[in-house]
């Protein structure tokens, strides 16, 4: 069985309401999570499935107090952890020839270079469930996308079932949702997600995505970076208005040792530029092109100079405010997902440092329309986590959510049904220094 071992591990913390009901053992969810998992670990993923304990727990904790009338939190803790791991066991039956031996029952005894595609976790400690162990996972072994299913859509502003004006949330912070579940853990606690596990996501500035995980063609979509039903918790609220002023003159996120619009800034910037806009113009030679993400329209401009129809669309409006008079004509407000352009229109159409701040849901979108306004060339440079250089220089940019590997991004361009990912059609630097994709529109 082959799999990246260095594309980072996705973790699914899997409801124990969904793995046993009312009704006894769901295997109708068993089987359509055997095949979901099986599926992608033939495209090179790998997971950690953690268990939780749903029914079985809450009626062992149940009939305990029906007997002696009281139980303290820690007992009641200790019946929760021990369901989720009868759940974890039947879980690794299932995935035998491919999972992992152990289950993970103790967080603090760290896998060493394990094989297997499929490692399953249970319960730990009393204090916290298991959504606090899969944050904990995901901060140990670098996984970049947590994925919490139970049987619910989304997370809504107030109990659903007690309230029938409860609204479904579609975004929300650490900090918002903290205002929902509160800061304190008590065993049976009926919240979208772990309230002691939401401050140490919070602490870690993790992202998690709360879906229904009996929607499995949903769960498909998360994965594939396409848009999908629930609710997506993160640090902070990344739009429009994240990319104002401060932030394109390097204030919020840019050099470690020199801001964007100091001398030396400048001129690093000026270089890049002109190093851009000469290779697409040397390799690529457009006769016209579409910069998305253009930002304050720098390379647009550089471009002109060199005889290209060059143009840009941005989707911060301070960033098009910045731009120099001579260049604003030919730059507009726009979002990648939707691109005022018609089929066909560019010879060219790139982006540089786009695609890591894309959403999760919204990549595949965003991918798609710089392929349909292309007629020739598309070409993504991609912040990855092989371009060592930026950690070195660069201020954590908070606006970046999608930071993957390089063979991410590949699988995702060679499995495009209208362009064909091309191999030597352009020079490029050494992977530690950038990531860039040049596709061809078939």
């Amino acid at each position: 069985m082959l799999f990246d071992t260095q594309e980072p591990p996705i973790v699914i913390s899997i409801g124990g309401s969904l793995l046993v009901t009312r009704d006894g053992i769901d295997t109708k969810f068993l089987s359509q999570l055997n095949a979901f998992i099986r599926k992608y670990i033939k495209r090179g993923k790998r997971f950690f499935l953690v268990a939780g304990g749903g029914v079985t727990a809450r009626d062992y904790r149940d009939a305990g107090k029906t007997v002696i009338g009281t139980m303290s939190d820690e007992d009641l803790d200790w019946i929760g952890i021990h369901a989720t791991r009868l759940n974890a066991h039947m879980i690794r039956t299932i995935f035998e020839d491919i999972a992992h031996p152990r289950i993970i029952e103790n967080y603090d005894k760290k896998l060493r270079n394990w094989k297997e595609p499929v490692v399953v976790g249970a319960g730990w400690k009393p204090g916290w469930s298991t959504d606090y162990d899969a944050v904990v996972l995901a901060r140990d072994y670098g996984a970049n996308l947590i994925i919490n299913l139970s049987n619910i859509d989304w997370v809504y502003d107030k109990d659903p079932r007690k309230h029938k004006d409860a609204k479904a949330i579609e975004k929300l912070t650490w900090g918002e949702l903290e205002k929902i579940v509160g800061t304190e853990w008590s065993p049976g606690i009926n919240a979208p997600f772990d309230p002691i596990a939401a401050q140490l996501a919070r602490k870690l500035r993790l992202t998690v995505i709360v879906a229904n995980g009996e929607n499995f063609r949903n769960l498909e979509r998360i994965i594939e970076g396409d848009s999908f039903k629930g609710t997506v918790i993160m640090p902070y609220k990344i739009s429009a208005s994240f990319y104002d002023r401060e932030y394109y003159m390097g204030d919020k996120a840019g050099y470690r040792f020199t801001q964007r619009n100091s001398f030396i800034g400048k001129f690093l910037t000026s270089i890049a530029t002109y190093y851009r806009a000469l290779i697409i113009r040397i390799f690529l030679k457009p006769k016209n092109c579409l910069d998305v993400g253009c930002g304050t329209g720098n390379l647009v401009k550089t471009l002109r100079t060199f005889g290209i129809d060059a143009y840009g669309v941005e989707i911060s409006e301070h960033a098009l405010k910045l731009a120099d008079k001579s260049v604003r004509p030919f730059l507009k407000e726009a979002d990648i997902v939707k691109l005022p352009f018609k089929e066909n229109e560019f010879d060219l159409v790139l982006t540089f440092d786009v695609l890591e701040h894309m959403e999760r849901g919204k990549i595949k979108k965003a991918i798609d329309e710089t392929i349909r306004v292309s007629r020739k060339y598309i070409m993504h440079k991609i912040y990855t986590k092989e371009n060592l250089w930026i950690r070195w220089l660069y201020s954590k940019d908070y606006s970046h959510l999608s930071i993957f590997t390089a063979k991410f991004w590949r699988r995702k361009f060679l499995e495009h049904p209208d362009a064909v990912l091309q191999r030597n059609s352009i020079f490029r630097l050494p992977s530690f220094m950038e990531s860039i994709f040049l596709l061809k529109k078939k």
